[in-house]
């Protein structure tokens, strides 16, 4: 079994509203939260290594650091492997910096999002933008709904009571 299968299997069965896995979460988050401060500070440079060196870089487990890789994969410029990767599989943390932005929003991961490190990447009204952006993407809007004597939709020119909406 892969490095993310184990995971997933160990982090995803565990109950926030338990002692344990309250924790767990905690600690999980933290771990995050001092990952992404560093990223952030130093955005032009593009982390690469192996997952073991990386975990040992950002002083953490090996299971913790596939959880971040897991969570940041969708905001980088090129997706690892990492439905395949073992601790000596070579991963790259090269983002895209709105992308992750708007990310931790989708996420709801507001303990990133509001990090200090955002004010030197990008401006407030861009955050503001970005966020407003993801937010609408997830609204969904319902069309009008068409009355009984309105012109059917269809295109007959007839109400739609004498049309399609006949029973």
């Amino acid at each position: 079994m892969g490095l993310l299968q184990e995971w997933r299997d160990y982090a995803y069965s565990l109950d926030d509203r338990t002692p344990q896995g309250k924790q767990f979460w905690l600690n999980y988050f933290g771990v995050e939260q001092g990952i992404y401060k560093q990223l952030l500070s130093n955005p032009d440079e593009v982390v690469t290594g192996t997952v073991k060196e990386l975990a040992e870089k950002y002083d953490t487990t090996i299971q913790l650091m596939t959880g971040f890789l897991d969570g940041i994969d969708e905001s980088l410029k090129t997706p690892n492997n990492i439905e395949e990767m073992d601790e000596n599989t070579e991963v790259s943390l090269d983002f895209d910096k709105e992308l992750l932005y708007k990310n931790m929003v989708g996420c709801e991961a507001e303990w990133l999002y509001t990090l200090e490190e955002w004010d030197n990447l990008l401006s407030e009204e861009r955050r503001k933008e970005l966020y407003k952006e993801q937010k609408s993407s997830r609204t969904v809007v319902k069309p009008p709904k068409v009355g009984r004597n309105d012109p059917c939709p269809c295109g007959s020119g007839r109400k739609y009571k004498q049309c399609c909406g006949k029973n």
